[in-house]
């Protein structure tokens, strides 16, 4: 079968029906996450990067780095980030659909809302009606995080959420929160999740940790520890999870190269880097922004925005006092400035994220040609809906709202300071 008739095949059978009613004339092919991470897992050892799309030339450069590393790909962006970027839930499916339309992009991306955070019960009423209205914009894909919440809470809040997430869609959880060093996830708490979804017939394609991870720009603490993440998910292998590696800026090319060789990991989220990139500023082989002497990042001239564009921004910082990781809050006021740019400036910011994108699928984390196996998965199955290769293995009636409340308070489990919805 020929590369052309392997994605005539896939685009005719493996966008949702969501995305079909959307985009009827679309030959672009958004995919459920599941189709992502069986891939991942098909190949072996790697894991794809799900780009957080801050802006759409984030977004374009992605996409164009995935079609060259021939690599199947998530764009998402996490529920906090729609509060200051002009990315959301809503029209990211959009932004991505256009994209691939315009740039002749022929493989597939899942389209992720990560971190849909939950701070407490009381926020799954409003969930229940918010969730369905993501995948009815075109999302694929969603992370449902209560990790914020004691162990039960957490549990009890994924399994009654459940039932508006379309049964075809990929489906992601998570037990620690992202915050670095503290409160690093066990295998006793991990595994009282992934079980407790099993018992009830909830098989997540992936499961977020703390592993050590940490958000933003900063390298801090020993960064991920790649033996922790391998113990919890060789224990869960039994359950059919893989890990979404959060946090990936602060951490060298060796140690993600660790991962995607070493754990089970399938998705590995970057965000600051690529916003950071995409603007111009240096960053170093972790991803990390680089700073001057006074805390100012350093702009590389002739990449990125234009200068005059770049000292606006700057002045606008310092004016609302957004220094360091706070100046992801830019996102959301300059987006006219950076889409009002010549062509060949926008064209500039898009190229550089590509090669970031590129170089990250490739060299780090193994991606290259993952795009056919995708492809191949709905071929094969004649659908967008591919299945679970995962079965239940925990008995329900050990599972009860009663029993969950019981076997949470047996957790030895230090959840640690508040921490991080963004990526």
């Amino acid at each position: 079968m020929t590369a052309q008739t392997l994605f005539d095949k896939a685009l005719a059978v493996g966008r949702p029906p969501t995305i079909k009613k959307l985009f009827p004339h679309s030959r672009a092919l958004l995919v459920s996450g599941k189709v992502i991470d069986q891939a991942l897992r098909r190949k072996g050892k790697a894991m794809t990067m799900a780009a957080n799309g801050r802006n759409y030339l984030v977004i374009r450069g992605a996409l164009q780095a995935a079609q060259r590393a021939n690599a199947a790909l998530i764009i998402e962006i996490a529920k906090s980030e729609s509060t200051y970027c002009p990315v959301n839930f809503w029209n990211l499916a959009r932004l991505v659909d256009a994209a691939c339309n315009e740039l002749g992009i022929t493989i597939p991306v899942a389209v992720h809302a990560d971190h849909y955070g939950l701070k407490s019960p009381e926020d799954v009423a409003a969930a229940k009606i918010e969730i369905p209205t993501l995948f009815d914009a075109g999302i694929t894909s969603i992370a449902i995080d209560a990790s914020h919440m004691p162990d039960d809470r957490n549990l009890l809040a994924n399994l009654e959420l459940n039932p508006f997430v379309p049964s075809w869609a990929g489906l992601e959880t998570e037990v620690g929160e992202i915050k670095g060093a503290e409160g690093l996830s066990t295998v006793e708490d991990a595994g009282f999740l992934i079980k407790g979804l099993n018992a009830h017939d909830i098989f997540p394609n992936w499961i977020a940790l703390n592993n050590g991870s940490a958000h933003g720009i900063e390298a801090s603490g020993e960064g991920i520890q790649v033996d922790l993440t391998a113990r919890i998910h060789e224990h869960l292998k039994p359950y059919g999870v893989a890990g979404a590696q959060h946090g990936t800026s602060g951490n060298s090319s060796e140690r993600l190269r660790a991962i995607a060789s070493q754990t089970n990991t399938t998705k590995a989220n970057v965000a600051t880097a690529l916003q950071m990139v995409s603007w111009g500023v240096e960053v170093n082989d972790y991803g990390n922004a680089l700073m001057n002497e006074d805390g100012s990042f350093r702009k590389v001239a002739d990449a990125g925005v234009t200068a005059e564009v770049w000292d606006k921004m700057v002045a606008l910082a310092e004016k609302n006092g957004w220094r360091g990781g706070n100046f992801k809050k830019l996102n959301l006021p300059i987006d006219n400035w950076l889409l009002a740019q010549p062509r060949e400036i926008r064209d500039r910011m898009s190229k550089r994220v590509e090669e970031f994108v590129y170089q990250m699928l490739v060299s780090v984390f193994n991606a290259g040609d993952t795009a056919p196996l995708a492809m191949e998965l709905l071929a094969d199955a004649g659908s967008y809906d591919i299945g679970t290769t995962a079965e239940r293995l925990e008995d329900p009636a050990d599972w009860t709202h009663e029993k969950i409340v019981e076997k949470a308070q047996l957790l030895d489990s230090d959840k640690g300071p508040q921490g991080d919805f963004d990526d």
